[in-house]
This record gives structure tokens, sequence and C-alpha cells, in this order.
């Protein structure tokens, strides 16, 4: 059965919390959430996040791709030629990543129905559940050792902690931290681009040097400066994971050859998909680097195609998938849920999304 339609749905889905980092304040996530109908009226449900600020999409844009060139890469075709379907929509359109992650996992997830199976099985697992962080917001001392108290007792033994906002003494608030969360909590560091790279190697010494027990490090400096970020990474001890830097496969490819970071997070709306993120968990594996999957500030839909992922990402830790635990509610009814510290896919056919809430 062929796709007959495909719909695009703008939502804004309030926080139970701000989510500060130090490039933006979140408050609601923005988000075009994308159906796609086949002619039995099925639908596959994917999400392209409005996140300018980081990589330049903005709901009114993603709409716009969508309902254009990527709508008519697709319509008439059938998701069972998944692989061709998902070739063309990376050719018709230069950029437009979160457009494109939209539509190529709405189509994963119909592919995945019209099979009768979840998607992590269409994607090769038969697990439906991935362990993920949570995040501490960047704010004042106290605040965060709070909400590190507050996470680690819900169950939570991985924080990642919004740094490189500016503040003087990011040791002493990682010191306050590593106090609340106890001993035994995993502790990574994320800067948001927010260091130039000597400011990164002295911050990161000194975290080290202050016996704070750091997983990683991550994106310390901006995305474009892959010199600044293989100095970093020469001049510590601590692992350096690169974000914002790793969009493509050549992207890792340069990240590799410069030996300028020893892990990256691999985010769907970068690199335009399940498909496409698949050729960067290949490449990274071929080359030894050490992979974390990620999202954007988004829904349950976009979180649910990177969890599913997940489950066969072989992942060098704890991935990063708290984005959906930050939502005052879900905005489709079905889909994802959380247990704990565990991102729990439900056993239904693609993502198990009925549709949109009520």
């Amino acid at each position: 059965m062929s796709i007959r339609e495909v719909r695009a749905h703008r939502v804004s889905v309030p926080l139970h919390t701000a989510f500060v980092t130090a490039i933006r304040t979140v408050h609601a996530v923005e988000s075009v959430l994308v159906e796609m109908v086949d002619a039995d009226g099925r639908s596959g449900w994917g999400e392209g996040p409005g996140t300018w600020k980081v990589t330049g999409d903005s709901v009114p844009g993603i709409e716009a791709a969508v309902t254009g060139p990527l709508q008519d890469a697709v319509l008439g075709r059938s998701p069972e030629d998944l692989a061709d379907v998902c070739a063309g929509i990376e050719r018709v359109i230069v950029g437009n990543t979160a457009a494109k992650s939209a539509v190529d996992c709405s189509l994963h997830d119909l592919a995945a129905q019209r099979l009768g199976v979840p998607l992590p099985r269409l994607l090769g697992s038969s697990s439906l559940r991935v362990a993920t962080d949570v995040t501490l917001a960047a704010g004042p001392a106290q605040d965060m050792a709070l909400a590190a108290t507050e996470r680690t007792a819900e169950g939570f033994a991985v924080l990642k902690i919004k740094l490189g906002d500016g503040t003087a003494d990011d040791v002493e608030r990682l010191r306050l931290i590593r106090a609340a969360a106890g001993p035994t909590a995993v502790l990574r560091v994320d800067a948001n681009q927010g260091w130039t790279p000597r400011q990164a190697v002295r911050a990161i010494r000194a975290m080290e040097d202050a016996g704070l027990d750091l997983e990683l490090v991550e994106q310390p400096v901006p995305a474009g400066d892959l010199d600044g970020l293989a100095f970093v990474t020469a001049h510590v001890s601590t692992p350096v994971m690169a974000d914002e830097s790793v969009w493509s496969a050549r992207d890792l490819l340069e990240i590799v050859r410069r030996r300028a970071a020893d892990l990256v997070n691999v985010k769907l709306a970068k690199c335009g998909g399940i498909g496409p993120a698949r050729q960067l968990l290949a490449v990274a594996h071929a080359a030894g680097t050490g992979v974390l999957l990620g999202s954007m500030m988004e829904t349950h839909v976009g979180v649910g195609a990177t969890a599913s992922l997940a489950t066969v990402a072989r992942s060098a830790g704890v991935d990063d998938l708290d984005a959906a635990w930050w939502l005052a509610a879900s905005p489709v009814e079905g889909g994802l849920r959380y247990d704990s510290a565990r991102v729990v896919l439900p056993d239904a056919p693609g993502l198990g999304i009925a549709g949109l809430a009520s």
C-alpha cells in the first residue's frame, strides 16, 4: 500500500521546569509532528523540533520543507521500499535535517506498523527499554545540588550537568552536586559550546584536580572549532564528546582524522533521521569512536524514534534521552513512557502512537 498523504501538525508543549543551557532557555517544545498516512489508513509518526539556536531549523521552515519537496519525494511510494525512499528524502532538499528526520522517522514507523512489529524490532532489536541520563539545567549552585538530590532519589544514576554559562566557579558547583548525588552517581558535563579552548582546558583540569570523577565533557568549544576541540581533547584526561560539531558522516570522519574527540553524540534532528544515523553509527564503530544517542528538546515522538535506534546502537554508555521527561504532558496518545531512569517503548506496532492527544 502506497503513501497517500503527509500531514504536518504544529505543536507547542510546555515543560514542567525551565530547561536552561549556555545558549538558550526553553519553556516549551515547539515542533512539527509529521503524520504519514498509507492507503490503508495507517499513520506513521515523526518529529522535527524547531531548535533554531542549535540547528537553524524553525517550525515554519520545517513545515514548509515537509509539505513541499519532502512530501513530493514520498507520495505514492511504498514504505516497504524503505532504503530507496530514505535515499530520496536525503537527495530532494539541501540541509533541513529536522524536517528530513521527521519524514524519515514517520516512514520507519509506518514500515514497522505494516509488519505488525515495534520499531525496535524492525531495526533489529528485541528490547523495548533503554537507560537514560537526566539533565540538570544550568542555574545557581544550590538549585542544581537540590535537583541532583531529587533526581538520584527518583532513580537516575547518570546526571548530565549544564555548564559553560559564564559562571566563575563551576568547580564549586560540581562539588555541591557531587556531594548531593553521592559517590556512585555518574556525572557528565555539557558546556554547550560555552568555552574557548584554553578556558575549557583550565576548567576541565581544575575539575580533574578536584577529584570530581567526571565521565565525560560534551562540546566544550564552538561547533566549528575542530582545531580547538582537538586541542582540548589532547590536553585533558577526561573523555571529550562532540555534539554540535557532528552532523554527518563527513563531519565524523574529520573528527576521527583530527583526533578531535573521544566520543560523539548522534541526534536524528542533526543528521536527518534513522537512516543517516545508522550510517553514522557504522562509521563510528569502524573508527573505534564511542557513541551516545541523544535528542534535541523534543516530544515523545522524536525521543521514541531515537530510543528505538538506541536499542541496537551499542552505545558507549547510558544514552541521553530525557527530553520528553521534561514535558508537562505528551502531545500524542500512546508512545513511550518513563520508568525511573529508563525509557519504555510500547509493545505495539511501530512507535505505538494512536494519534494526537485530545
